[in-house]
């Protein structure tokens, strides 16, 4: 079971960093931090270079939290928060990934919460500094504190429709 578990940590924790480092450099085929500000743009948020940079060190530091098995309830908190906005921007193309769904955010969201409901393993630095076992209120805890951080994100950095802006709506850019 431990090896089972350091495993699917290791390739989480890989993936999250991986596509961390593509939203802030040009490394695994990322477009750098402009192309994540394009991004961001594109699906419908403010900020540009700092919400780029924001998610993307997040899912870097996501990402060698769970990998590690390091505070493993906080790495699921960022990565629920990432992952959820992920969520919300894919949701209109439904579950699917061949449509371009919400169906692989919604793992990445998943697999860390189960991680830190089950425990990083034997083989992990909570286990070596004597933070297991975890309460499994902790695993409700960090992911719906990630969750709803996404959620906020979302409504906070959401740039106005053109409808909205049509209407004569102050417009905070």
């Amino acid at each position: 079971m431990n090896t089972g578990i350091l495993i699917l940590r290791l390739a989480v924790g890989l993936l999250f960093v991986g596509h961390g480092i593509q939203k802030v450099s040009h490394r695994l085929g990322g477009h750098g931090i402009e192309g994540g500000a394009a991004e961001f743009r594109a699906d419908g948020f403010r900020g540009g270079r700092l919400t780029a940079a924001a998610a993307g060190l997040g899912q870097i530091a996501a990402g060698l939290l769970l990998g590690a098995g390091a505070l493993t309830p906080l790495a699921a908190t960022i990565a629920a928060g990432v992952m959820t906005v992920a969520v919300t921007v894919k949701w209109r193309n439904g579950l699917w990934a061949q449509d371009n769904g919400y169906e692989y955010p919604l793992v990445l969201l998943i697999l860390p919460a189960v991680l830190t409901l089950t425990g990083p393993g034997r083989w992990s630095v909570d286990q070596a500094i004597g933070l297991l076992p975890w309460a499994p209120w902790w695993t409700a805890a960090a992911v719906g504190l990630g969750v709803a951080s996404g959620l906020m994100t979302r409504a906070l950095l959401a740039r106005p429709s053109l409808q909205e802006c049509a209407v004569g709506r102050r417009v905070m850019w």
